[in-house]
């Protein structure tokens, strides 16, 4: 027997008091909006289920079960579909669920094995590997069954269903029951009313379909009991359970704590408006080192809000670097949006309190935090909400652009002027122009990513680091193969530095130092030590990180952070503690290798874009605005070369100890006398031009003229709109 609904009331009481039940706003499609609380929501849940479906035939004969579905399942989906759920998924998805507590009836192979039956989990290029995307039944009868074991009492409220991830097949599960047990032995069936329910379950691979319980249910033990399927295919399913687990004070196993933060913040998903706010109270509360501004507009209209954390901030202070973090890329890879949210509340508040580690770092660096760079994409996925956007919604712009592949490809262009050239010396290495081509009106470029690169113009970077999810990896550059092959280790000049940077973040964050942790999908990191050359993993032609190592002086990185995509709300503190102290060692590596201010001899002012080389390393920087520069190095001596335009270059030997503290390295340059100029001159020689400066500087104006008249066009046509509606 299951336990009494006396413990059901218990249950849910409990699980109000432990935070259980989330708040996390699911609204999704059709219009459905739950107004009531979670208390009441669970409480109501008869009211919010699928109607029974009448008992159906297996797929081989399946005109019955599409009667029921079109008569009763369309009930259904309209009863369950907008309905915010009581309880938080158990972790099919994020792997809080092991794989031993999975198990079925039978399954095809071992890459289709219960295992691989969680929602979104994603399958290798080729089907029947060890990395399948689903658990498919060995056997195609309505006995299969996938089991999960919750290690104790819960509140079962529903379930979400998704079919198999291939390319190659199609495989969903259409109808199904659902059964508990306390002992794994004896079964009870959901019941909606005096009637076994049947739920609807998919109509294609990768919509997941929520279906919620009539009656929620206390138990150990959830069978899903696969009843129809897709006629050519075979049963396969992906899924994620919702639930309350019971409070068990006597097992320390189930800590109360397990899902908890030291740091009071505010763990929840922010939309557009919320962000603002949120970002706006820690700008209130620390207004002497926050300030928050824009670079642009997304293609609907909404700002990209950045916020500054500065001693100083709105200035750049001489020989202070410029650090940034960029989240939400892709729009529905949030949990960069909610890390970057909580990291400016923790400084705000840590600086306040005379945090030590976060005062310096605050003094010594001007940090940005851009954590919504595709805020329409960000908006889509969270009308539908964690587990029910899926593995791909929201990841585009609004004009279906993925911003990933959407900065200029300055790899091809260097790499096709190098086999051109009869002196491959002379072939710049850094501060590549874009192309002409980009510049225009018509080139596809989303006005996201020309914001993002009128930025990255404007400041000075240093370091940053780009922040995704759907994988645990840290990834450096080149993203970029040479020659199109799909994947290839393509190592830049300062590759042992960038494998030093990708390090510190891996092996500082929880989930991937974890050498017992599972894979998340296909790919095993761990053999790599979790970080790996992006284009060895796999080629991404016009990525930020590529862009931003050949057009400017800025280094960064690919963060993946977690196997979700879109963790549920009540996973963010735990996620917070993951990767809390990678964010802030991570920023402190900006203050690694050497500094220093390039001068006139005679006038004492800086010199912009004086060029500085390292001897040994292909890959040159330039000196910012003032005249400063910060070149990242390893520990080592390192012979440095600094030229610009009309005065004559000058070498010193600097060294780098090991501690993240830069050695100070300046220069002081002298003019090249007219006397010498036309001496040259009068020797055929030609006087040393810095063209590409020049050039880039040109297309760059060009890029920010296009921007002007396209958001002037895309405004009108939003009036326009606006109009045509009223």
């Amino acid at each position: 027997m299951l336990m009494q609904s006396v413990h059901i009331c218990a249950a849910i009481i409990l699980c109000i008091t432990h935070r259980c039940l989330s708040s996390e706003n699911q609204t999704v499609s059709n219009n459905v909006k739950s107004e009531s609380n979670d208390l009441k929501s669970t409480f109501n849940l008869a009211g919010n289920v699928t109607k029974s479906l009448d008992k159906a035939n297996p797929a081989e004969n399946h005109t019955k079960a599409q009667r029921n579905t079109s008569e009763d399942g369309e009930q259904m989906n309209k009863d369950t579909y907008g309905v915010k759920p009581g309880c938080p998924p158990l972790g099919l998805e994020s792997l809080k669920v092991s794989d031993d507590q999975l198990q079925s009836s039978s399954d095809l192979s071992f890459g289709l094995g219960p295992h691989r039956g969680r929602l979104n989990i994603q399958s290798g290029l080729e089907d029947d590997d060890e990395y399948d995307g689903a658990w498919c039944a060995g056997v195609k009868d309505q006995e299969q069954w996938l089991q999960l074991d919750a290690l104790r009492p819960t509140l079962f409220t529903g379930v979400i269903l998704q079919g198999r991830n291939s390319i190659w097949s199609l495989n969903w599960v259409r109808t199904y029951k659902v059964q508990f047990s306390n002992d794994s032995s004896v079964w009870q069936p959901c019941m909606n009313g005096s009637v076994e329910a049947v739920f609807v379950g998919n109509e294609d691979l990768e919509t997941p379909v929520l279906a919620l319980f009539p009656e929620p249910s206390v138990a150990q033990y959830i069978r899903i009991n696969p009843q129809t399927w897709f006629s050519n295919g075979t049963i396969c399913l992906r899924a994620e359970v919702l639930g309350c687990p019971m409070p068990d004070h006597d097992s320390p196993q189930f800590s109360e704590t397990e899902s908890r933060s030291t740091d009071d913040l505010d763990f929840r998903h922010h939309n557009y408006n919320e962000m603002r706010k949120l970002m706006k109270s820690v700008n209130d509360k620390c207004p002497n080192i926050t300030r928050i501004y824009t670079i642009g507009r997304s293609y609907s209209g909404l700002k990209l809000y950045v916020m500054e954390i500065s001693d100083n901030p709105g200035k750049h202070e001489l020989g202070e670097p410029e650090f940034r973090y960029v989240a939400g890329m892709h729009g529905n890879e949030v949990l960069g949006r909610e890390l970057l949210l909580n990291l400016m509340q923790y400084i705000c508040r840590e600086y306040n309190q005379g945090n030590q580690r976060v005062i310096q770092l605050v003094k010594d660096t001007r940090i940005h935090l851009l954590p919504s760079m595709n805020p329409d994409g960000y908006e889509t996925a969270y009308e539908k909400g964690s587990e029910l956007s899926g593995w791909a919604l929201g990841r585009y712009s609004f004009e279906g652009i993925d911003m990933n592949h959407n900065f200029p490809d300055l790899n091809n262009i260097m790499w096709d002027t190098q086999e051109l050239a009869t002196d491959k010396r002379r072939v710049s290495n850094h501060y590549i122009p874009m192309p002409e081509y980009y510049t225009s009106t018509e080139a596809l470029v989303a006005p996201e990513t020309r914001a993002v690169i009128s930025w990255m113009q404007d400041i000075p970077f240093v370091l940053s680091a780009n922040l995704h999810g759907g994988e645990l990896v840290v990834t450096y550059p080149f993203d970029c193969t040479r020659d199109w092959i799909p994947q290839q280790d393509t190592p830049t000049a300062d590759n042992d530095f960038f494998r030093w940077l990708a390090t510190v973040y891996a092996s500082t964050n929880l989930v991937m130092a974890n050498p017992d942790r599972r894979i998340c999908h296909s790919e095993d990191f761990l053999q790599h030590n979790n970080i790996i050359n992006g284009a060895d993993w796999h080629t991404v032609p016009g990525s930020m990180n590529d862009f931003s190592y050949l057009h400017t002086n800025c280094f960064e990185i690919t963060v993946e952070l977690s196997c979700d995509k879109f963790p549920h709300a009540s996973e963010l503190p735990i996620e917070w503690e993951n990767n809390k102290e990678s964010l802030l060692l991570y920023m402190e590596q900006v203050h690694r290798g050497i500094k220093g201010v390039i001068r006139d001899k005679d006038t004492k002012a800086g010199i912009a874009n004086a060029i500085i080389k390292v001897d040994g390393l292909d890959h040159d920087i330039r000196s910012a605005l003032d005249g400063d520069y910060w070149r990242l190095l390893n520990p080592g001596e390192y012979k440095i070369t600094v030229w610009a335009e009309s005065y004559f270059p000058r070498i010193r030997h600097c060294s780098v100890g090991s501690e993240p503290h830069a050695t100070i390295c300046d220069f002081t340059l002298t003019k090249t006398s007219q006397d010498r100029l036309k001496h040259i001159l009068a020797k055929g020689g030609k006087i040393p031009r810095d063209d590409q400066v020049r050039i880039r500087a040109m297309r760059m104006r060009k890029l920010r003229i296009s921007t002007k008249i396209l958001n002037r066009r895309r405004e009108q046509q939003q009036r326009l709109n606006k109009v045509k509606r009223k």
